[in-house]
């Protein structure tokens, strides 16, 4: 039995950090609901770094939000 194994690589494919996130991917990496992570997409896409980076902000700011709400 002849086993086929294809070692090839296929240089023309984009990097992986360069392509866009996928919706579902990107609100189940950062906890965001579906609404909020369109947004972010929409507003900051379709570079991942960006992206990262709003999430990370927009979650900052909901629990600084959170923290003065429960403060009073």
């Amino acid at each position: 039995m002849k086993e086929n194994y294809d070692l090839t690589i296929d240089y023309d494919d984009e990097p992986y950090d360069n392509k866009p996130y996928d919706l579902a991917t990107f609100a189940r990496k950062h906890g965001l609901n579906i609404r909020a992570a369109e947004l972010l997409l929409f507003a900051k896409g379709p570079s991942r770094a960006a992206c990262d980076a709003a999430a990370r902000a927009f979650l900052a700011a909901v629990a600084a939000q959170a923290m003065r709400q429960s403060a009073r």
